[in-house]
């Protein structure tokens, strides 16, 4: 082999390896792909506000080491009174942190992911309205108002879902970041 032949293929080699190189440097699929998680909180804070008076209400759920571990150390049980309308706002907070965070303020800011569904159980117990909606005029659920009805007990879920890329308005798309079964007395 002439010692331009020899030249040749070591460009050749040197040409090959830099394509397979550069081919590797360009492959995503091995890239690992950003997850889109849900928050961390740890506690509910359900404000009730009756209309036409100044009382606050505030009722929580709390379990500071977040999912799993220990069992939550706060679940109240929410008293109401029959045939009143309630202004409610929900406050989120992740106390595994120090100060603790307002996980609140962070689903009002991405809105357009996340969406709070109430739920009595049995259905005449209370009807929820929404009082906020995101951009694409969708309800959230931080605010709104809850009207009970005759005296009764049984139970409100209070879900946040998760909805990010698929939020149409419905409990249906997404994960849940809080799924709560509150005791309701409306007495």
């Amino acid at each position: 082999m002439t010692r331009k032949q020899s030249r040749q293929w070591v460009w050749m080699i040197a040409l090959g390896a830099s394509m397979t190189l550069l081919a590797g440097c360009n492959d995503k699929a091995d890239e690992p792909q950003p997850t889109d998680e849900n928050e961390l909180i740890t506690t509910v804070n359900l404000k009730f506000t009756e209309q036409g008076t100044s009382t606050t209400q505030t009722f929580s759920w709390q379990d500071k080491d977040g999912d799993g571990g220990q069992a939550p150390t706060k679940f109240d049980k929410i008293t109401l009174k029959p045939n009143a309308t309630y202004d409610l706002t929900v406050e989120l907070l992740d106390e595994s942190k120090t100060p603790a965070e307002n996980i609140s303020d962070e689903v009002a800011e991405e809105s357009d992911e996340h969406l709070f569904v109430f739920t009595a159980n049995p259905a005449t117990l209370a009807t929820y309205t929404y009082g906020d909606k995101d951009a694409k005029n969708l309800p959230i659920g931080l605010k709104g108002t809850l009207k009970t009805n005759a005296a009764a007990s049984g139970k409100l879920r209070v879900q946040l879902r998760h909805q990010a890329g698929t939020k149409d308005g419905t409990a249906g798309p997404g994960s849940s970041d809080v799924d709560l079964e509150f005791d309701l007395a409306v007495q």
